[in-house]
């Protein structure tokens, strides 16, 4: 007989709330939510009054910041409390938002997506049809364009903040620096290293009065969103510079396109392997099992780098030089991806979160 396990509790991050965040609460409990755990982040003290009220209801445990921390920290203090206060038995949490976007119905979905796979990181995924402010569809669907170049993997929608996470993925978590909005997008980008299936739950798409009760900030959050991007992209172009410049030197002296190819590659790589693994990947694993993977995937590219490159000289006529940038440019997203997947990855953590019936659903 299968063992019945315990009903995620859910998260609520809260800064500066509505009163649909008390209404949301209640509908939970209503809807057989027996743990919620309300995550005040540094609201004014005007807003006691919201907060002891929650305090009181069955189930309840409030988190309190001092100061705004950030949507990010405000989820860590939350899944450290989880970790430290709940039964193993508990598969994992779910995260909804407090400014009622988030339907009791679908945090239910969400927690039966979890429940029934524990090593799977369950999104709720919006349709993004109907009266959908014009900020949020422009900013998400340009976050899952990006993502998608990035990772090699297709999400519906990025940005949610309806999500079911496993207990096994939570300490991972708690590592990531990041502590406002792009904490989210880190989850992702984590969950994808690690092997980890991911599954999307349709979900409504719900914005009360334009989605003016979001702390959001379209341009500094946006910024810090896609910083996390534009770290592969400047240690890419930092190590494209020193490659390119390397390659010139050699070739303008020995005028050997394979020979330039080689040298150029192994001091621009080593440049490469270090920025990726302190700051682009953040890598915990060993130095010398990812050092040959890393030289392994360099000596593929350099393979493909001189063959693009001799055939465009030789049947296209291009300049030597023109050429080697345009097969650089070319390799930039296979390389961001063979690095993330293949040398930069958790493997650790493969077996531990990769769902024991892997044909089952998800995306």
């Amino acid at each position: 007989m299968r063992r019945k396990t315990m009903r995620p509790p859910v998260i609520i991050p809260a800064y500066q709330p509505g009163p649909e965040l008390e209404a949301l609460v209640k509908a939970l409990i209503s809807d057989g939510h027996t743990e919620v755990i309300i995550m005040d982040d540094g609201s004014s003290q005007n807003l006691d009054g919201i907060f002891s009220a929650l305090r009181g209801l069955p189930g309840v445990h409030l988190l309190r910041h001092a100061v705004n921390l950030g949507k990010g920290q405000a989820l860590k203090t939350a899944f450290n409390y989880f970790l430290t206060n709940f039964p193993k038995e508990c598969p994992g949490v779910i995260t909804a938002d407090a400014d009622g976007q988030h339907l009791p119905k679908d945090i239910a979905a969400l927690s039966h997506c979890l429940s029934e796979n524990p090593s799977s990181l369950c999104l709720g995924k919006r349709r993004f049809k109907g009266a959908v402010p014009a900020r949020s569809l422009f900013g998400n669907t340009l976050t899952r364009l990006i993502f998608r170049g990035f990772s090699g993997r297709s999400l519906g929608d990025t940005q949610t903040g309806l999500r079911g996470i496993p207990r096994t993925f939570l300490s991972e978590l708690l590592g990531v620096r990041a502590q406002g909005y792009e904490f989210e997008l880190e989850m992702l980008l984590l969950a994808v290293r690690s092997g980890m299936r991911i599954r999307e739950i349709p979900i409504e798409t719900v914005y009360l009065r334009g989605n003016d009760s979001s702390h959001f900030n379209p341009l500094l959050d946006s910024l810090r969103i896609y910083f996390v991007f534009l770290r592969f992209s400047a240690s890419s172009l930092l190590t494209a510079v020193v490659d390119n410049a390397v390659f010139v030197l050699v070739h303008l002296i020995s005028s050997k396109v394979f020979l330039s190819i080689v040298i150029a590659r192994l001091l621009a790589g080593s440049l490469n392997f270090m920025l990726g693994k302190k700051i682009v990947f953040k890598s915990k694993e060993r130095v010398m099992p990812e050092i040959a993977k890393y030289a392994t995937l360099v000596s593929v590219f350099m393979l493909i780098s001189y063959g693009m490159v001799t055939a465009m000289v030789a049947f296209a006529g291009i300049n030597v030089y023109a050429a080697k940038l345009l097969t650089e440019g070319s390799l930039f997203l296979a390389s961001f991806a063979a690095q993330s997947l293949l040398v930069f990855s958790r493997p650790d953590t493969d077996l531990a979160l990769r769902d024991s019936a892997p044909g089952a659903g998800g995306t």
